[in-house]
């Protein structure tokens, strides 16, 4: 028995704290101390020297919450077997230090905060016993939208939109953050969340009431991974996840396999970030890392800038790891103070991190560390590439570009390919834009926007851009104006190293104008194209282009016209723009014609590394990360003038279209309801493989001819006011409606047909997909959903979830689920069930026109994780499925119908 297990025992039983002897004084060097922390080397345990560093994070969290009942010794000792408990799909708890979130999945996690309140108060407990017990970091950064472009006034005008269509959810934001302990709101037209926590929110070390403890933070939007760059444990959950979480509920999660990824070599000149980690991406997609942490380690890794290393960890939702981690080491501690974090708070840092063994010196001999597979890349061998045109791992090399962009054109509809047949290849559709003669072809850009947090946090990547606007500006290359451009920086800093470079101008003479801080295009904040090129477009069936420095382009988000999208790293975004087609071979093609009429190719305006590292060393400056984020705290005019009441419980407006009071707790008993059978339940969709959260619950535009925009209809709003599902989802009767409202739904009951629609199995009536879930409500029939591998994958929404249980969806039968989201399903009491190794509906002979029985236990008592569950069909069919519920924890969220029910009655207890 290892040393530390004996130390447990006997601690136990004197002390409520198992590991109070652990607790040890870091020492200031001038004297004093800088507070206590949970020393890991006292456990005197060799293995602990082999466990990854990310795991060491989970077992100081494990040892700090000791309390043998969230979390026991017999949690501290699977983590510190990790080596042997890895594998077996062991689950442990984990308490972060704070939750991140934003607008789009903050407010309707506040909504349900606030629909929690009442409930507690309607079982007559105390209203105020729900309120955040970590601290939480709510960045308002996903309501911005491209309207106005192509100007020095568009940030102005874009934010005066941004308040008149958000008004009433800021102003609920500003009440939350007044009414909820630990609350800390950054308002809009700050930046984005992850740039935000990258410069100013990410603690590294937290000093927690004079206890020294790891940053560590979980947040409503899967790219929270970024700050793993700067060695902080984080990742994205649901947003029911991250309400327990808040509330003091431990995670449960299930301990996972650590993929080290060694990292040799040096980037080639011309190769960036955005290069690296789109090959990256390609690589561990295929090596299968989903539900795993990637952590990356080498003398390539050394060598990384921590804004490379912050690329790497933002896209780990597209590599389908749970975090890409780069332990803390020199090259974080010099970022800490180059963003104006202060000397001693970064001495500090060192110190505790040195003495708890999770610092890297890589100047020092390392021990080897255990880990669950091995990777390697040496970073010479990266070369420039871009992705897409419709998933962000489809990795195509920029030399092949042309090639691949043929075959999309020749290829069968898919992932990979338009079917657009031969004769119609090169149609070219001519129109006038302002006056001015202008065309389309297939490939043509329409779309070119320098966006995301993936990218705009990273200055080498910023000031390559600007580089290559401004050698095209003095070579007399020019955007063609039918391009949208946007310029949206993840905060102000971004504005202000462009200006003292003196390059912001260059940008603005192609038309990438900054057009507000906060999350955009990426997301499908993309605005309206000019109404000339959407005719082009519509009219003659061209399949337009959007390039874009983002991290997903799956198909229908960036933009409704937008059907090949691409994402490159911003200098590529600049030259596609000035290009104006994808189709094109940069090293053959000229990219345009000079003002002396030569020829200018893609060469000509590539600028080299040495010149971006020269521009960086002089306008990169720390007072820069400071001044901007003194104004952040002081808010904005805007914001500050926004009145909120005071009141404790939130006074609902039963006419809002965007806040709503949540059916979730209405009838709500405080005995839980237990399992409940799924019988004789209708298909209510039957899909394939890579079904996205984009498809399920959409973030961008209403259209016109949606459920979603009956309602407004009916609440007397025009179509303008309609604003996005995003900004909507504090209102459940909208999202309801927005479930599966995707126009480029593949759904098989509809015999290929796209669209949102399904078929009333019944009555065989075609109808809007929320017409059909209604008719079933109405006549008590459960539904569920058919679906292929990756069901769920893309951003994390809880609406993905939300919604269809809102619709009567019992349970979604798949071949594989993404991480969040099936954690999502089951926080909302949907089954996530798996076919079997080999079965799926069309090996199977599910129609998805037949009746299915999911024959489950009546007591929760006789449910374990992972069980096998029958499946039977009217039919006359049966198969066997796995009951995803993967953790004893999570089958606790079962009986009690969710997640939310299940805190408010453990609240209850207590």
């Amino acid at each position: 028995m290892p040393a530390c297990k004996d130390h447990v025992d006997r601690k136990l039983m004197d002390s409520e704290h198992a590991f109070k002897a652990l607790l040890t004084s870091l020492p200031k060097p001038g004297g004093g101390e800088y507070g206590k922390f949970y020393r890991l080397p006292a456990l005197n345990d060799p293995r602990i020297d082999r466990l990854p560093y990310s795991i060491r994070i989970l077992l100081e969290s494990a040892i700090r919450n000791c309390d043998n009942f969230q979390v026991t010794k017999d949690d501290i000792e699977k983590i510190i077997d990790w080596e042997n408990t890895s594998p077996k799909q062991v689950e442990i708890p984990f308490k972060p230090a704070r939750v991140l979130l934003h607008d789009y999945t903050g407010v309707p996690a506040v909504v349900d905060l606030a629909s929690m309140r009442d409930a507690m108060k309607n079982l007559d407990n105390d209203p105020n016993k729900i309120n955040p017990l970590v601290p939480v970091d709510f960045v308002v950064d996903h309501s911005v939208q491209v309207n106005v472009t192509r100007s020095e006034n568009a940030v102005q005008a874009n934010m005066e939109l941004e308040f008149q269509r958000n008004k009433e959810r800021f102003a609920f934001i500003k009440w939350g953050s007044s009414v909820f302990q630990n609350m800390l709101v950054v308002p809009p037209g700050s930046g984005i969340l992850h740039q935000v926590n990258l410069e100013y929110l990410g603690r590294v070390v937290f000093n927690n009431e004079g206890i020294l403890v790891p940053d560590s933070v979980v947040g409503t939007d899967s790219h929270t991974t970024m700050i793993d760059g700067l060695g902080v444990a984080g990742w994205g959950v649901g947003g029911i996840e991250a309400e327990a979480a808040m509330l003091g509920q431990p995670m449960s999660m299930v301990l996972p396999g650590v993929v080290g990824f060694r990292l040799s070599g040096k980037l080639r000149d011309g190769v960036t970030a955005t290069d690296l980690v789109l090959t990256l991406t390609q690589m561990l997609r295929k090596h299968g890392v989903v539900g795993k942490f990637v952590e990356f380690y080498g003398e390539g890794a050394a060598e990384l800038s921590l804004a490379d290393r912050a690329t790497i960890a933002n896209m780990a939702p597209e590599y389908g790891a749970t975090m890409g981690f780069f332990p803390v080491d020199h090259v974080t501690l010099q970022y800490l103070k180059l963003t104006g974090r202060s000397d001693e708070t970064v001495s500090m840092i060192e110190a505790y991190l040195r003495e708890n063994k999770m610092f890297v010196d890589y100047n020092q001999p390392q021990h080897e560390r255990a880990y669950t597979s091995y990777l390697q890349l040496n970073l010479a061998d990266v070369e420039p590439c871009i992705s897409g045109p419709k998933r962000p791992h489809d990795r195509v090399p920029l030399k092949e570009m042309k090639a691949d962009w043929q075959a999309c054109l020749d290829n069968k509809l898919g992932f990979k390919g338009f079917a657009v047949p031969k004769k119609e290849q090169n149609k070219v559709a001519k129109f006038t834009f302002q006056g001015q003669p202008a065309e389309l072809k297939h490939g043509s850009v329409v779309i070119a926007a320098i966006t995301s947090c993936t990218n705009t946090s990273n200055p080498s990547v910023m000031l390559g851009a600007a580089l290559v606007a401004k050698k095209a500006c003095e070579l007399g290359l020019e955007v063609k104006p039918w391009v949208k451009t946007s310029l949206a920086p993840g905060s102000g800093v971004v504005t202000k190293y462009l200006l003292k470079s003196g390059l912001q101008k260059y940008l603005n003479q192609q038309g990438f104008n900054i057009v507000g801080y906060g999350c955009t295009t990426c997301i499908g904040n993309s605005g309206e194209l000019d109404e000339s090129v959407a005719a082009a477009i519509s009219e003659n069936d061209i399949v337009a282009a959007a390039v874009l420095s983002g991290n997903r382009n799956f198909e229908g988000r960036v933009h409704p016209l937008t059907r090949a999208n691409y994402l490159a790293s911003p200098p590529l975004v600049v030259a596609y723009a000035l290009a104006g087609t994808v189709d094109i071979d940069f090293e053959k093609e000229p990219i345009g014609t000079g003002k002396d009429g030569k020829s200018m190719f893609f060469r000509d305006i590539w600028p080299s590394n040495e010149e971006i590292a020269e521009v960086a060393q002089s306008s990169l400056l720390p007072d820069m990360f400071k001044s901007a984020y003194v104004a952040i705290r002081k808010g904005n005019p805007m914001w500050n003038q926004l009145d909120v009441p005071p009141s404790t419980l939130y006074s609902w407006d039963p006419n809002s279209t965007y806040i709503h009071e949540p059916p979730y707790f209405k009838n709500m008993t405080v005995k839980p309801p237990g399992p409940r059978e799924v019988k004789d339940a209708y298909c209510l969709l039957s899909f394939g493989d890579s079904i996205t959260t984009d498809h399920i619950s959409p973030a961008g535009s209403i259209h016109k001819d949606s459920p979603a925009a009956k309602y407004l209809q009916q609440h007397g709003l025009d179509r303008r006011d309609f604003n996005t599902y995003g900004s909507r989802r504090g209102n459940d009767e909208v999202m309801a409606r927005g479930a599966f409202a995707n126009i480029r739904l593949v759904n098989k009951l509809l015999n290929g047909e796209v669209g949102p629609k399904t078929i009333h199995i019944p009555t065989g009536d075609k109808l809007n997909v929320y017409d059909v879930a209604m008719r079933y409500k109405a006549a008590s029939q459960d539904t569920i959903i058919l679906a292929g591998a990756d069901y769920g994958s893309g951003s994390s929404r809880d609406w993905a979830a939300k919604g269809p249980m809102l619709l009567g969806v019992k349970a979604v039968i798949a071949k594989s689920f993404e991480r969040i989201h099936r954690s999502n399903l089951v926080g909302m009491g949907v089954i996530p069930l798996c076919f079997k190794p080999g079965d799926d509906a069309d090996t199977l002979g599910l129609t998805g026109r037949d009746r299915y029985t999911i024959n489950l236990p009546s007591k929760i008592h006789d449910m374990r994780p992972g069980q096998d569950v029958a499946v039977t069909t009217d039919t006359g069919k049966s198969f066997t499925c796995t009951a995803r519920f993967d953790t004893k924890v999570e089958l606790e969220y079962f009986n009690h119908g969710g997640i939310l029910p299940f805190v408010i009655r453990n609240l209850i207890k207590e």
